[in-house]
């Protein structure tokens, strides 16, 4: 059970995990590590353990922003982001309950707003997350202050290439 579980997270991340020696680095160099409930490294061990459930079920796997500093940091160049992208992949397919379901809706309203304008449009990206939560007025302030100083367009621009990055878009499976 265990081994099929690390397998499946190896082939659909198109990565291997058996380098990982515990050296704790990744959760080290890691920006949001307090935040979540389990250490980078301890995911993986979870993972080659054949913890699924529990996993998947993890604050950890939302939590992080991939920004690569854990890679950057491992001795052994273990693709944790990798991992987390495809350990979300797998909750949403298996209907597990998100753990963080504010940063989904996050990822989804951004994910949005590249497929129809191809790029983020931050007012339109403000409005489909807060209608999602539901939690319209909290930090109301600081999108006034960014409105105000012109840091929010009122009206999308689109790109050059925007028919690329639409084929980009729909050939892509993640957290849609």
């Amino acid at each position: 059970m265990a081994a099929e579980f690390l397998e499946e997270v190896s082939r659909r991340s198109g990565q291997r995990f058996e380098g990982c020696y515990h050296c704790l680095s990744c959760g080290g160099g890691c920006p949001v590590v307090e935040a979540m409930d389990y250490n980078p490294n301890q995911i993986i061990r979870m993972v080659q353990r054949g913890m699924r459930e529990e996993v998947l079920g993890s604050k950890a796997i939302w939590v992080c922003v991939g920004c690569f500093s854990c890679l950057s940091q491992c001795p052994n160049r273990v693709h944790i982001p990798a991992m987390m992208d495809t350990l979300r992949e797998m909750a949403l397919e298996a209907g597990v309950r998100v753990a963080e379901p504010e940063i989904l809706a996050f990822h989804r309203a951004f994910l949005g707003e590249v497929r129809r304008w191809g790029r983020v449009y931050e007012l339109g990206l403000v409005l489909k997350y807060k209608l999602s939560t539901g939690k319209f007025f909290e930090d109301f302030s600081v999108g006034f202050k960014m409105m105000a100083k012109g840091r929010l367009q009122l009206l999308p621009s689109r790109v050059k290439g925007e028919e690329q990055i639409k084929r980009i878009m729909n050939g892509t499976r993640r957290l849609r």
